[in-house]
């Protein structure tokens, strides 16, 4: 019996219960075999010419639809548009609970009579634990579907954004915001892909850009919330975090209400019809699992550098190119610059209003002059513009450099939620892009405590006041030049139809590999890939 299902790329797949795939190794482990997938595509160019990235379009032999942006928005139906703004509306709630922390850190640091210093620990341990949440919702999302992790996901942030707001003790704050770093950590990865898997591929880069800003999206709402109603409501501090429980609880509800991913309810249908078991899909999954890893180790390690910042005697990178920009702004702009308490944060959320304009220009034009092209223009862009994060000393001048830094910085991680999805191994998206996205961010979980520490250490001539310009202009120089190179030795995928994937649990799904993921595979084979793979996008 023959199923048919139909995508959002209007393209239909078919699979048929009586067929049985044979299973066979398509690819090693070795590093010639996962190189000749490297940029999948690649067509008859040469390793050496493709690691430098050129604007180009997403696909060779491939003419884009539109480069309209609105003619793009109106190419996605009511359906993906509303599987996008759950998406973006946990990772959005995400930020505004993660930002919580760095607003209100001086009313914590005098309700628990420590130093400022001291609560920066809160955000460390939050970073660090993430990844432990990326690998526990990812394999759920990846095995179970993106819809009911996410769910329960954001009801336990919920019940511990409440948890955080009833913290007496210092300890107590610790042991809270670290469970809640677990949590964290598993948005990401089922958020972006529920945001992006059923949208048409054309305009998957300007949503990538509008999805990841939802992260500035959710400062902004907190920085609003802190500087009216967390000021004449008798809670105080507190009372960010309940509005942030509020929110967590919102974002579930709307998950709730809307259906799994299409790849996910076909695959569904296609176990129930052959009469697998919850048990004998598990162990399927599992072993799908085991030769992911087997045949796309290099590709893990290529991927947690380029989310990786090491501490000063190992790479710099762009997870800290985040991090090391916003978490102490506030704290830079008070007393490096002596700004006023109200005008750092309006300084700071001018900043964020160029991350979001960065982030959504610069996804939108990584559909055309390709993904890791517009990661490198991005970072080039941050570069020019350090010197007005660092010297001017008003008001207008550190605002308008906050500005154009964060387009810079934003507009790279623009590009992220799409890179990674292209370029994961197809059917283990949710843990590949999130588990490499929160390994950086336990490698960068010192940023904010560096920076403070730093500043201990590093003032200003003649003064006991730190030199934050100088410290954030360093880290931030440093994590360009690592970025650049990491970039350069990226992998490409730019245009694949990840839509098409088996889903994790299916047979064969392991070893599927990014090529195998475009319509026109005469065009992208590469001159090494011998064989053509036998795959079948959904059966």
């Amino acid at each position: 019996m023959a199923h048919t299902a139909q995508v959002e790329s209007s393209k239909f797949y078919e699979y048929n219960e009586d067929v049985q795939v044979v299973s066979h190794n398509r690819h090693s482990a070795s590093v010639k075999d996962q190189l000749a997938t490297w940029h999948a595509n690649r067509g008859d160019r040469s390793f050496a010419r493709m690691m430098i990235p050129s604007p180009k379009g997403t696909t060779p032999g491939i003419t884009p639809t539109t480069k309209n942006p609105f003619k793009l928005m109106a190419m996605v139906s009511p359906f993906a548009w509303l599987m996008f703004f759950s998406g973006w509306l946990a990772w959005t709630i995400d930020g505004y609970d993660f930002f919580c922390v760095s607003l209100t850190l001086d009313s914590l640091a005098e309700q628990f009579e420590v130093k400022p210093a001291k609560i920066t620990t809160a955000i460390t341990l939050t970073l660090l634990f993430r990844s432990v949440g990326a690998v526990i919702f990812g394999v759920l999302s990846d095995r179970f579907g993106r819809k009911w992790p996410l769910v329960v996901d954001m009801l336990l942030i919920m019940a511990l954004e409440l948890g955080s707001g009833f913290c007496n003790t210092y300890r107590e704050f610790l042991a809270v915001r670290s469970l809640f770093g677990i949590c964290m950590g598993g948005v990401w990865g089922a958020a972006s892909q529920t945001a992006l898997e059923n949208v048409p591929a054309d305009a998957r880069g300007l949503l990538s850009g509008i999805m990841q800003q939802g992260y500035a999206v959710g400062y902004l709402l907190a920085a609003v919330i802190n500087l009216t109603v967390v000021q004449t409501l008798k809670p105080h501090w507190r009372t960010i975090y309940f509005f942030g429980a509020g929110f967590s609880f919102l974002a579930a509800v709307v998950r709730a209400c809307l259906p799994e991913s299409r790849q996910f309810i076909i695959a569904r249908e296609e176990a129930k019809a052959r009469g697998l078991t919850a048990k004998e899909t598990t162990r399927s999954f599992f072993k799908e699992m085991g030769a992911m890893f087997r045949t796309n180790w290099l590709r893990w390690i290529w991927a947690v550098c380029l989310m990786t910042f090491f501490a000063e005697f190992h790479s710099l990178l762009i997870n800290f190119f985040s991090h090391g920009s916003q978490d102490l702004y506030p704290t830079y702009l008070k007393t490096t610059k002596h700004l006023s308490a109200k005008l750092a944060s309006k300084a700071t959320i001018i900043a964020n209003c160029g991350a979001i304009v960065g982030g959504t220009i610069a996804g939108y034009a990584s559909q055309y002059v390709g993904r890791r092209f517009a990661i490198l223009v991005c970072a080039l862009w941050t570069a020019a513009f350090l010197p007005l994060w660092i010297l001017p000393k008003t008001f207008g001048g550190l605002a308008a450099g906050g500005f154009f830094v964060q387009a810079g910085v934003q507009g790279a991680w623009g590009v992220v939620p799409i890179y990674l999805g292209e370029v994961s191994p197809p059917a283990f998206r949710a843990l590949f892009a999130g588990l490499s996205y929160q390994l950086g961010n336990m490698a960068s979980s010192g940023a904010a405590q560096i920076e403070a520490d730093a500043g201990a250490h590093l003032k200003l001539a003649g003064t006991k006041i730190p030199d934050y310009a100088a410290i954030t202009g360093i880290l931030l120089g440093a994590v360009i030049a690592w970025g650049i190179v990491c970039v350069i030795f990226g992998p490409e995928a730019d245009g694949a139809h990840f839509e098409q994937a088996k889903v994790a649990f299916q047979q064969g799904g392991g070893e599927a590999d990014p090529t195998e993921m475009f319509d026109n595979k005469q065009d992208t084979q590469h001159i090494e890939k011998n064989m053509q793979a036998d795959h079948h996008s959904i059966h």
